[in-house]
């Protein structure tokens, strides 16, 4: 995810026809990063559709700086966040006892855009070219030495241009030859400008994603590893409760994107357009009771924008796909899985940017796949 711009707070509270007094609920907060966003789509709809209420939640979004996310978890005063695995690491190699116990991006966000004519990009050719990043921090600098490490490249071998969060108009306007992006977002802008004519002499672009290149650990839930010891079964079931709604985020991304309209002030919402969504998001329900394959979800998936394109109430479904694109980044065979090697490969990362020592922690202490495999038993 980006690195932070604000600090918001969500509050919404669940009143079930089958929960009894809403006292029966536990007040639970969820610390998130970066700022309302179609991106939280599966914490949207865990709440408005009662997937936490059924497992005994009533759940509180708030959005955070990352730091701010890992030092309250940390410390206890929160339960449950969301932050990068490589701050867990660098976390736990200065002592602090969190654990990841839900890895929800499946596939590493980060890319590198280049113009391409043909939508062929070799990343040996950005020796001695100028590229542009947010800054030298957080997801987009990981992701940068990873893709030149695997192009057997420094930083050495480019120019690299700090350019905060404007990838796509620096891009297009020429400033730089190649730009770290966020790969379910930023092409589609730089698209966007390519088809009304307004990204310069570029004819057409391509991105090589970190997960094309590396499997490297992405954004996931933590918990205090103390409290996860403690009351194993509250992390399960707030566990399970979010891989529901992930999964029928997945399976649904209409009815997903309707739920986030409440919590996303910008996201569009024309009425047609809603009126349209809804119309989907019921003909998707009755497709997965025949209980399709996940290829035949992902067919539907593409099958219902097709549909949307082609609607005249469809003016602006830039969000819609942004939301999409970030599915295909969560989608997995098991969701919430993380393995040993991704792990290795971030670490390995962050030795070579410098913030981590030989001696750093095991890596099989930071991460637990306890909570993954009790949703199925």
């Amino acid at each position: 995810m980006r690195k932070i711009l604000g600090r918001a707070l969500i509050s919404c509270f669940i009143i079930l026809s089958s929960v009894g007094a809403q006292a029966d609920l536990l007040q639970e907060r969820i610390l998130l990063t970066f700022i309302p966003n179609i991106q939280f789509a599966p914490f949207y709809l865990g709440i408005a559709d009662g997937h936490f209420a059924r497992q005994g939640f009533e759940v509180t979004l708030e959005h955070l700086q990352e730091p701010d996310v890992l030092d309250l978890v940390a410390a206890g005063q929160a339960d449950f966040g969301i932050v990068s695995g490589e701050q867990v690491i660098l976390a736990r190699s200065k002592g602090r006892d969190v654990v990841y116990v839900y890895e929800w991006f499946q596939e590493y966000p980060v890319g590198i855009v280049m113009a391409s004519d043909d939508g062929g990009a070799d990343l040996g050719n950005l020796t001695d070219m100028t590229v542009g990043i947010p800054g030298r921090f957080g997801a987009s600098y990981s992701g940068l030495t990873t893709l030149l490490q695997s192009a057997g490249l420094s930083e050495d071998d480019i120019e690299l241009n700090e350019i905060g969060f404007n990838a796509p108009d620096v891009f297009c306007l020429g400033a730089v030859d190649a730009a770290v992006v966020y790969v379910n977002n930023e092409p589609l802008q730089i698209h966007d400008r390519l088809d009304a004519g307004e990204c310069g002499d570029v004819s057409g672009i391509t991105v090589v994603s970190v997960a094309s290149q590396v499997d490297l650990v992405s954004n996931g839930l933590i918990v205090n590893a103390d409290h996860a010891e403690r009351d194993p079964d509250k992390v399960q079931r707030l566990v399970s409760g979010f891989n529901s709604a992930l999964k029928a985020t997945i399976n649904n991304p209409a009815k997903a994107y309707l739920a986030s309209g409440t919590f996303v002030e910008t996201l569009p919402g024309e009425p047609e357009f809603l009126m349209l969504l809804r119309e989907l998001a019921g003909e998707q329900a009755t497709f997965l009771a025949t209980d399709p394959t996940r290829e035949q979800i992902a067919e539907s998936r593409s099958e219902n924008f097709a549909l949307l394109v082609d609607a005249p109430e469809s003016d602006d479904l830039t969000q819609f796909e942004v939301l999409l694109r970030t599915i295909e980044l969560w989608d997995a065979d098991t969701l919430g899985y993380s393995d040993l090697p991704s792990w290795e490969a971030m670490s390995n990362t962050l030795r070579l940017m410098g913030l981590l020592s030989d001696d750093a922690p095991d890596l099989s202490a930071s991460f637990s796949n306890q909570f993954v495999t009790g949703i199925h038993e």
